[in-house]
């Protein structure tokens, strides 16, 4: 049985994008989104196509594959097939000099490909417009969002201590954390949206693999497979007595992620300093959570929480050396890195409805990444934690 996204929320996207563009652009004639996932967001399903959006008009879906698929997956009211995009060149009578889109993501060659029947002048950006409506979730989509937060309560908080056991490796522990994901409902993929990355759960990790360097912009690290596949895990770190285990990784609903972040003690307990630097760390999400509220600038939030913290306990936090991150939040949706960012450069207040995961970690030279990372939905009462409240380092021994 399919479950289609409700015509209401269709509309209602496409309303709010629209008032955006006219506050932002107010002289913007047509945009022409391409990426799957906005046109997921705006349509319902994820074909192969092009939506396009004339200012005045009505929207069309123009699918190349699959043109069926999309008409049992969608309540989009204007679907047309095309073999090419000269199909859909014919229904434009009058083409503006300025076309926006998403700058972010098309590349080159698709840009041209597109332009030889639609020949404008000049491109403009419609990406902070369309992160802008996409980071305000309805209760629709809050309702997805919970239900992957609550599997990831379970799962991560339930499950995995009886998964652990010694000389397991980080691939054992993977592939077993994936299959009882998907078991219990998770959509079975972890999408980001910075350029050129994959992922199949995000960082299962043993000890110092938690710090290992990774060109993923986040705080933890990872050995991976090989230097092919930088991910999932290692065949050879094997798992033993005294190892801090992390496991950060997104789940996901219908196309709705959280992201969440869970450490472990295996066999015996990590020194002092080591949990009094996690214990730190949860203090600094629980502080962070308490300002999301509707109105909070997210560049003063971060801003509050840095000044906060002693020039010692910043050493290797959010990173490890010289692989720090400068943010200690973003926001999550369709993907799970989305905008806007706990960071500088986020003036924009928060408004009810945006989903942000807090996530203040700290490298720890030969033992590994400790803190914790949550799920939490903005809400007048500040940051609402959807993927559980245990502090991590669970004792497993």
């Amino acid at each position: 049985m399919i479950k289609k996204v409700p015509l209401t929320e269709l509309k209602n996207r496409m309303r709010n994008f629209r008032k955006r563009m006219d506050i932002s652009n107010p002289q913007w004639e047509i945009a022409v989104i391409f990426s799957k996932i906005n046109l997921y967001y705006f349509t319902g399903t994820m074909q192969d196509g092009m939506l396009i959006i004339p200012k005045n008009g009505e929207a069309t879906f123009w699918v190349r594959r699959s043109y069926e698929r999309a008409l049992d997956e969608s309540l989009f009211p204007n679907i047309e097939p095309m073999n090419s995009f000269r199909d859909a060149a014919k229904s434009i009578s009058e083409l503006p000099s300025t076309v926006y889109l998403e700058t972010e993501v098309i590349p080159l060659a698709l840009y041209q490909r597109f332009q030889k029947y639609f020949p404008f002048k000049n491109v403009k950006s419609a990406d902070s417009q369309i992160c802008a409506v996409r980071a305000v979730k309805s209760e629709y989509e809050l309702s997805l969002t919970r239900e992957a937060g609550r599997i990831h309560q379970h799962v991560l908080e339930d499950l995995v201590p009886e998964m652990l056991h010694e000389g397991m490796s980080e691939v054992d522990l993977s592939t077993e954390l994936y299959s009882v994901m998907v078991e219990e409902g998770h959509h079975g993929l972890c999408r980001f949206g910075m350029f050129d990355t994959e992922m199949v759960l995000g960082n299962v990790c043993f000890g110092e693999s938690s710090i290992y360097p990774s060109y993923f912009n986040g705080p933890g690290g990872i050995y991976g497979m090989s230097p092919a596949v930088p991910l999932i895990g290692s065949r050879d770190r094997k798992l033993k007595k005294g190892d801090l285990v992390f496991i950060d990784i997104g789940c996901g609903v219908e196309g709705y992620n959280t992201d969440k972040t869970t450490t472990y003690m295996f066999g015996s307990s990590l020194p002092q300093y080591a949990i009094d630097a996690h214990n730190k760390c949860v203090e600094i999400q629980n502080e962070a959570a308490s300002m999301l509220k509707p109105g909070a600038i997210p560049s003063e939030i971060y801003t509050t929480i840095i000044n906060n913290l002693d020039s010692e306990f910043l050493q290797n936090f959010m990173g490890f050396g010289n692989r720090k991150v400068k943010f200690i939040g973003h926001a999550v949706g369709l993907l799970i890195d989305e905008t806007p960012v706990i960071a500088e450069g986020f003036d924009e207040p928060l408004q009810e409805g945006m989903v942000f995961a807090l996530e203040p970690k700290k490298g720890i030279e030969n033992i590994g990444m400790v803190g914790i990372e949550n799920t939490f939905i903005v809400t007048a009462k500040g940051g609402e934690c959807i993927t559980g409240n245990n502090p991590g380092l669970i004792q497993i021994f």
